[in-house]
């Protein structure tokens, strides 16, 4: 892969950074998330290399301190109920900010993509989608209803978002954690294709 376009990293040197900032758990993590989006930008004809960017970043903020992400919010003077929030939304949302200083990534979909990939969108573009959906069928992830979202996957990206969403949000109010309203959004703009037959 070649990233000049957008860094001045050669993916060798790119993943040695990103194995620092890390555990090992959360590198093959990436890794596979990576070897997921490839995959689905293959399939629906997404760019393969802001695929591989936004994939092999999209958890490069995940184990920073909550200190340096609430010094984000405020540099860049974000929505301050942000705060109210934690590490499984801020990572993404506020991470893509930590990216732009530590690489010099500029491209809007890849960040765009990058912040989405947890909470989603109503207006998610192939990019997001390809990243989001990567992030939960990806080789290593084991948990029930995995092997359905990688099936819809490989025949309706909409359908594996939706599904996604779906089961996500299920997980997280059986125990008793707050939902994103971004993710509430998401849910309600692909909640449809689950229902239709295409």
């Amino acid at each position: 892969m070649i990233y000049d376009a957008y860094i001045s990293f050669s993916r060798e040197a790119l993943l040695r950074v990103i194995a620092e900032q890390m555990s090992e758990k959360r590198f093959r993590h990436v890794v596979g998330v990576e070897k997921a989006a490839l995959e689905l930008a293959d399939r629906y004809d997404c760019d393969p290399i802001k695929a591989s960017l936004a994939a092999l970043l999209h958890d490069y903020a995940k184990e920073q301190p909550d200190s340096v992400f609430l010094d984000l919010i405020d540099r860049y003077q974000l929505d301050p109920a942000l705060k109210t929030w934690g590490n499984n939304v801020w990572h993404g949302l506020v991470g893509r900010y930590l990216i732009t200083e530590q690489f010099g990534l500029t491209d809007e979909e890849i960040l765009t993509a990058i912040a989405r990939h947890t909470v989603g969108a109503s207006d998610m573009t192939l990019l997001d989608k390809v990243i989001y959906v990567a992030d939960y069928i990806e080789p290593g992830r084991d948990f029930p209803g995995v092997e359905t979202a990688r099936q819809l996957a490989t025949e309706d990206l909409d359908k594996a978002v939706a599904f996604e969403t779906a089961q996500t949000i299920a997980h997280l109010a059986k125990k008793g954690i707050p939902i994103h309203p971004q993710t509430l959004e998401t849910y309600n703009a692909y909640v449809h294709f689950l229902k239709e037959n295409k």
